[in-house]
């Protein structure tokens, strides 16, 4: 359970990152709420999983899913350019936070 909430939490870090470019400066309404409320369930998520897994893990893989999940979203948006070398760095990444997962057990 701990590690599904850790998960949902890196993902809703994505959304408050994307929403926060969106908001353009807190200028537009709903990317400004859809911030806000992604904001407070991503570090709610992160804090109640750091209960009972590891600071350094959870954070690690927290930060990691956010940083996946808003680079493809960018890249699939064409918001920032695709490349292999940017493809082939965060599956990097997901093989790191997947052996973090493994060696945390």
């Amino acid at each position: 359970m701990d590690w599904a909430l850790l998960v949902f939490s890196g993902l809703m870090e994505s959304v408050w990152a994307i929403a926060l470019d969106k908001s353009d400066g807190f200028s537009h309404a709903l990317p400004t709420i859809v911030f806000l409320v992604a904001l407070v369930l991503s570090m709610l998520g992160l804090g109640y999983a750091a209960k009972t897994l590891p600071i350094g893990v959870s954070y690690a893989v927290w930060t990691g899913i956010g940083v996946v999940a808003t680079a493809l979203f960018s890249m699939a948006t064409g918001a920032e350019p695709a490349s292999l070398a940017k493809v082939l760095l965060l599956l990097g990444l997901v093989g790191c936070i997947a052996g973090l997962r493994i060696v945390s057990s």
